[in-house]
């Protein structure tokens, strides 16, 4: 078996956007026509040039190749044009492009992928969700902790025990930052809020993303330590995790962190440096399955649980599927809602999500079907990039 040709596809995501802007995957196409479907996560790139570093890594490392040779195939694209480093563009190709050789794998073994990195652990899969907008919303869910509250009680009816939120505010270029008082004040009110809305019944999951200094982020925690989050999110920037080990050491509440790093090497110095207790790889940017499940067992050794990061398409979202079911320190996986509206209409058949879990599937490869008719009835054809940070200081 070899690799012979290659598809992308750019797609918008509609309105309300949730998961970004846009999704970029590819579709790698056997000599014996077995296929096998992967996403990028978030490169630093208009996507139409995502797509040309994707066929370029294509041509010259994967083409004409066996796609059960992964290992081979990762160090290769790893050290391309002499960097081996963790360079997050590159990264987010290379997991794209691995994500699609295992599901091509899985369907040439006829098993999940989770099958063929040790096998199934657990049965079913703990989620949770972003507290959303939703149309016709009068208020700022994100800055509004009684429209919040109501919204937190709306999810509990359909199942969730776990919910995230974010009021910190904007990020920007320029972050880590002191918080203003009266954003100290909001997000206590947020976490005071929610905790009475959802009593015991729900997790809490106090989002960030990198706003604060050490300093600034210990006092923020001390404010939020009362109401008993489960996590508190990439509290300072992740160029420096002895930093976020200073905030790990300042509070009670668990770091999280990850979403923003790639490869083994990266999440080695998180863990030599004691900075988080859950670390959220998010498989279209850290290097593809493998190196998940590794960062994974990196992690069981330390104790430290995982909780697969997913602000993208449900690509992603099926591979983080197979890396959950199969690690033992597995804590909870985060989801777009019930993986419902356009997250579902882009697969042939939905992930099957129940009452706050998901069900891991037993389809061979990843499980999931890309649906192509959608995918080319949803152009993208912005200039934006999937995030971006505010270009100027936050006041």
């Amino acid at each position: 078996m070899m690799l012979k040709d290659i598809k992308t596809y750019v797609v918008g995501n509609p309105p309300p956007h949730y998961g970004g802007r846009y999704f970029v995957f590819v579709k790698l196409i056997t000599n014996q026509n077995v296929e096998g479907i992967g996403e990028a996560y978030c490169l630093p790139f208009h996507p139409s040039v995502v797509v040309k570093m994707i066929e370029d890594v294509f041509d010259r490392y994967l083409r004409g190749k066996d796609p059960h040779n992964i290992e081979t195939m990762w160090r290769r694209v790893y050290s391309a044009g002499f960097t081996q480093h963790s360079d997050l563009a590159l990264m987010g190709v290379l997991s794209a492009l691995e994500m699609a050789c295992w599901d091509i794998v899985g369907k040439e073994a006829n098993q999940p992928v989770y099958n063929l990195l040790g096998g199934r652990v657990h049965e079913r899969l703990r989620s949770y969700t972003y507290i959303y907008a939703r149309p016709g919303d009068k208020t700022d869910v994100y800055q509004d902790p009684d429209l919040s509250a109501q919204r937190a009680a709306e999810y509990l009816a359909q199942g969730f025990n776990a919910l995230k939120f974010d009021p910190v505010g904007p990020y920007s270029a320029f972050d880590g930052r002191q918080l203003s008082l009266s954003a100290l004040d909001l997000s206590e009110r947020f976490a005071r809020q929610l905790r009475e809305a959802v009593g015991s019944k729900a997790d809490l999951l106090f989002g960030t993303h990198g706003q604060m200094t050490a300093a600034g982020a210990i006092r923020l925690a001390r404010r939020l330590e009362p109401y008993d989050p489960l996590w508190f999110e990439e509290p300072v920037p992740p160029d420096a995790p002895e930093e976020m080990a200073r905030v790990a050491r300042g509070t009670r509440i668990p770091i999280a962190a990850g979403e923003r790093l790639a490869t083994k090497y990266d999440f080695a110095r998180l863990l030599q440096a004691g900075s988080a207790a859950i670390l959220q790889m998010n498989l279209g940017r850290v290097g593809g399955i493998l190196e998940g499940k590794k960062i994974a067992g990196m992690a069981e050794v330390h104790h430290v649980q995982i909780a697969p990061h997913l602000y993208c398409g449900p690509v992603v979202g099926a591979a983080n599927i197979q890396l959950a079911a199969c690690s033992p320190n597995f804590l909870i996986l985060e989801g777009i809602e019930r993986w419902d509206g356009f997250h579902a209409e882009i697969l042939k058949k939905p992930i099957r999500w129940s009452e706050g879990f998901v069900i891991p599937p037993s389809e061979p490869g990843l499980g999931i079907e890309l649906n192509e008719e959608v995918a080319l009835r949803n152009p993208y054809t912005d200039t934006a990039l999937h995030l971006e940070m505010a270009a100027n200081p936050i006041v």
